[in-house]
């Protein structure tokens, strides 16, 4: 990765972790993916944007394999995703392949123009919905 995108996704990441991630996850409308942390074991909340298609839901990463959710789908890929209140159990599945351009066009604008403008390494991510 080059010094300008390692500076970026450090910044982007702080910012989100410290400030736009804790403030959002307080919004009972927010989608919210919950994983497994890999080290801890303990249940981690993020923030989200994409849309549910039918018993799938799509969404995709700005950072790629360096994204901590990411990374934690790999160790244990049951997730549960909070759509409209409710929670949903799933299994995340991370598509390399997919043209994670392409499918920001599909998934929500303000979300998408967001993950296009400080993304360094996108990756799509959909969750196969149980219930």
């Amino acid at each position: 990765m080059p010094a300008s995108a390692d500076r970026k996704h450090r910044m982007v990441t702080a910012f989100q972790r410290h400030i736009a991630n804790p403030l959002n996850r307080r919004l009972p409308f927010q989608t919210l993916l919950e994983t497994t942390g890999r080290t801890s074991g303990l249940p981690r909340r993020t923030p989200v944007g994409g849309r549910r298609v039918g018993d799938a839901f799509w969404l995709v990463s700005e950072f790629g394999h360096k994204s901590q959710y990411v990374r934690n789908i790999q160790a244990d890929p049951r997730v549960r995703v909070r759509l409209a209140g409710r929670w949903h159990h799933g299994t995340a599945h991370l598509l390399p392949d997919d043209d994670p351009r392409a499918r920001l066009r599909a998934l929500p604008f303000f979300n998408s123009t967001a993950v296009r403008a400080f993304g360094t390494d996108l990756l799509t991510v959909r969750v196969d919905l149980e219930d």
